[in-house]
């Protein structure tokens, strides 16, 4: 049997950090003291870095988000998409009051010009200040692949193309539906044993993500409070007496001989532990902590509200506030924003979407410039996923299921203020068309996340551990990260 190298450093550690996957268990108080000797030891490192995954559920139309505004590409993007009335999907010219804001990439792609979504702005900003970058044409692969191979089928393809479930899986995992391990819980199992807490390494502020999931690392979910406690546990009181919680604590905390007993008894101890302890560690929200998210405002309805996608990155940033005393130095996050699926009332909808994209990422990039009077804008990466990209076909009130799309990478390490990748054709019939417009991939999501996978931490000659298609493809760094 052939033994997965690891970093030497870590080597140690990833003994310590599975043997706190025991917590709770018959040999908690064994793993929890293993547990402490862990975040001593990683006080030995002298980095922090972490991964946030903004995905953007339900497939976004980044036609419609990163635009090619060249005479030839913005006629056949009025003509395709401008379908009139109140199906107009449409978005007003370059310059035009409301219209599209132009960007200059670092690299000029010869004969051709782009802009954002109008509602983008402040990601604009962002990419003016070398701070974002953009993935073009990106999408899941097995390798790479013609037109002709696509349409003959004699080349490997990821399985159920187009189907929400299945794409939403491959892109988080590499692969369909069914999946159990994600590639952001591998990098977990990598490199997550140099924390103090291994508990706290990978970390969904939202639902339960495939892509956190790992062999050895269980992601740990929080709410907008932080770690949601079982109810009624560290409340003082249960039905009126202080003896209620005592008398709950014992109960769900009594294991007999029955194994899965005792699993059952392990995971609530395992979390009730694990509350804790973060709520222990991380910032507070507001004053004196995180800030709140300034108000956000409707483009469409002129109405101000909360943005959970802000909420979301705050409830990170007070955690990455709370890495010293969590003993982290590589930590994965997950955050979502969904109603991707616009079949219908795009136009609306879409722009709404990307304004709250927009004032989600500038509020984090701002929460991390200043958090606990340090910047650590340079130590944490946010990239953006989603299910496929869509059709460039109009379909008269929104568009359909595609494949490749464009994505944003934000972070102080981005080599920012550039197009990573030969921007498509923009229209029908052309050498990347698959059907109405839907791109064919140019860029794996494999050489996507290596390429983040590196700056992490992961060596060139690990990085099938993680994405086991990485070595059907010749580039595996695609250059948009910065060394360190």
């Amino acid at each position: 049997m052939t033994t997965p190298s690891y970093p030497s450093h870590f080597s140690r550690r990833r003994f310590l950090g599975s043997m706190l996957g025991l917590a709770g268990s018959t040999a908690a108080p064994f793993a929890l003291n293993l547990a402490a000797m862990g975040q001593a030891a990683a006080q030995s490192a002298d980095d922090y870095k972490a991964l946030v995954c903004l995905f953007m559920a339900g497939g976004n139309d980044t036609f419609n988000t990163v635009l090619a505004t060249d005479t030839p590409s913005w006629s056949e993007y009025s003509r395709l998409r401008n379908t009139g009335g109140n199906d107009s999907i449409h978005l007003p010219g370059v310059g035009e009051t409301g219209g599209v804001l132009p960007i200059v990439p670092a690299t000029a792609q010869a004969g051709r010009s782009f802009a954002l979504h109008p509602a983008l702005a402040p990601v604009k900003d962002l990419f003016d200040g070398g701070r974002a970058a953009i993935l073009a044409n990106v999408g899941t692969l097995i390798q790479p692949v013609t037109l002709a191979q696509y349409k003959a089928g004699n080349v490997a393809l990821p399985p159920k193309l187009f189907s929400h479930n299945d794409q939403q899986s491959t892109w988080q995992s590499g692969l369909p539906e069914g999946a159990s391990v994600g590639w952001g819980g591998r990098l977990g199992d990598l490199l997550g044993t140099g924390n103090g807490y291994a508990t706290f390494t990978a970390i969904s502020a939202a639902s339960n993500a495939l892509f956190l999931s790992g062999r050895q690392v269980r992601q740990f979910q929080v709410g907008q409070a932080g770690a949601v406690p079982i109810r009624h546990i560290g409340s003082g009181y249960l039905f009126g007496t202080t003896q209620g919680e005592t008398a709950l604590r014992d109960i769900i905390s009594t294991a007999g001989d029955d194994l899965m007993e005792q699993e059952h008894v392990a995971t609530v101890q395992r979390a009730i532990s694990s509350q804790g302890v973060l709520s222990g560690a991380m910032l507070a929200a507001g004053a004196g902590g995180v800030p709140n998210p300034p108000p956000y405002v409707n483009p469409n309805t002129g109405v101000s509200g909360v943005n959970q996608l802000a909420v979301q990155l705050q409830t990170v940033a007070r955690i990455i506030g709370g890495r010293g005393a969590l003993g982290a130095k590589r930590q994965v996050f997950y955050v979502t924003l969904g109603s991707f699926d616009t079949h219908d009332r795009q136009k609306e909808l879409h722009g709404d979407l990307m304004a709250r994209l927009a004032h989600a990422l500038v509020y984090f990039d701002a929460s991390l410039a200043a958090l606990q009077g340090a910047d650590l804008r340079r130590q944490v990466t946010t990239f953006t996923a989603s299910d496929f990209g869509r059709t460039f076909s109009s379909n008269g009130d929104g568009t359909d299921h595609g494949w490749g799309a464009h994505h944003f990478v934000v972070g102080g390490a981005v080599k920012g203020g550039d197009i990573y990748g030969a921007f498509p054709t923009t229209g029908l019939g052309h050498a990347l068309d698959v059907g109405s417009g839907a791109l064919l991939p140019t860029t794996s999501v494999d050489q996507y996340g290596a390429t983040l996978a590196k700056w992490f931490g992961v060596a060139d000659s690990q990085l099938a551990e993680v994405f086991p298609n990485i070595g059907n493809f010749s580039r595996r760094d695609l250059g948009f990260m910065t060394a360190t």
